[in-house]
């Protein structure tokens, strides 16, 4: 089978890429990304000199290249990844937002439509928790919580969604959708909670924690949201949705303190010390103040857990950072240190 991955050199798209590709080499994998700021070639080093793995350097908001790549390769499967994802981002600057995750994934559903006939191919959407905004203190998301997106990352995404179950019933496509909770592990673009909070420990910045701190989100490994996925597209219905969780609610400050905790042990800097770097900023706007997500479909009609807790995934995602300083040069960019001074440093 060809598959076309979006969003390959990614974050989730080359964890994806590194764990099935060497797995699967009955399947030819086509890595079809733009390589942004968040995408690198690093990540997929090993995965480069597969014989069953192929790169095409395409912007999916461009329609005639999308089509390219299909006509070359004829993929019979889709797993799309590819999004713009950043929160502060989306607020700072939107129209990115709006142009990747709608207008991308539109030319990728209609070069779908173009080239699968009816019953032909698969179109398998990778969403997020956020389209369904926030919860109180009780309550998870389910797949039919109603959607309600607070910014416009979010709400780029949960119009994503829609198009994607417009053309299944519409134009009859083969497609299913799944939304998951907060990602993290390896290779993960140093602007996110986690990496960033790692790395400034290690360095001795000041750790940045939105306003108290308090919100709650529910945290997956990456290699666990990897095998959902793969379930999924192997062992579920078309037309379906399937929410992804990793049963770890957790809030921000007290994740913060455990990497402190981590960092400590692993690199022998005192608890207090790195404690004592933790900064408290101005809030976002719209911060959502809790996801929580329902696993219950998923885990019961496809046999699907997560293998990691929190505290074991981030312990490895901790210690893969402390043992890649290579790779963590290479995606510390000019933009990526103007990104970080621009929305932290200043922050009072």
């Amino acid at each position: 089978m060809k598959i076309v991955v979006t969003g390959g050199a990614g974050f989730i798209g080359a964890n994806f890429l590194n764990h099935f590709v060497p797995k699967h080499p009955e399947h030819t994998f086509i890595n079809v990304d733009k390589l942004t700021y968040a995408a690198n070639l690093g990540s997929l080093a090993e995965v480069a000199k597969a014989d069953n793995y192929r790169l095409e350097v395409v912007d999916i908001v461009d329609f005639a290249a999308v089509d390219r790549v299909f006509t070359e390769h004829q993929p019979e499967l889709v797993i799309h990844f590819a999004a713009e994802s950043h929160v502060d981002r989306s607020i700072s600057g939107p129209r990115a937002f709006i142009q990747s995750n709608i207008e991308g994934t539109f030319n990728l559903l209609e070069a779908a439509r173009k080239h699968w006939s009816d019953g032909a191919g698969l179109f398998h959407h990778v969403s997020t928790d956020e389209v369904y905004g926030s919860l109180g203190d009780t309550g998870m998301f389910t797949e039919s919580t109603r959607y309600d997106p607070s910014s416009p990352y979010s709400a780029s995404k949960a119009a994503s969604d829609h198009l994607v179950r417009a053309y299944a019933r519409t134009f009859k496509l083969r497609t299913r959708i799944t939304n998951c909770s907060n990602n993290y592990g390896p290779l993960q673009f140093p602007e996110k909670l986690i990496p960033l909070m790692v790395l400034n420990a290690v360095e001795g910045k000041p750790l940045p924690v939105y306003g108290e701190g308090l919100n709650v989100r529910d945290w997956l490994y990456v290699v666990d949201h990897c095998e959902a996925i793969w379930k999924v597209i192997h062992e579920g219905e078309d037309g379906e949705t399937y929410n992804i969780g990793g049963n770890n609610e957790v809030r921000n400050i007290d994740v913060v303190k455990e990497i402190c905790a981590i960092v400590a042990e692993l690199s022998g800097k005192p608890k207090g010390e790195l404690e004592g770097l933790i900064t408290y900023v101005k809030d976002r706007p719209g911060h959502d103040l809790r996801y929580a997500i329902d696993a219950t479909k998923i885990r019961t009609e496809l046999g699907w857990e997560p293998t990691e807790t929190f505290a074991t995934g981030l312990r490895k995602t901790i210690a893969w950072y402390l043992d890649n300083p290579a790779w963590i040069e290479q995606v510390r960019t000019g933009e990526y240190r103007k990104w970080i001074e621009k929305n932290y440093d200043n922050r009072g």
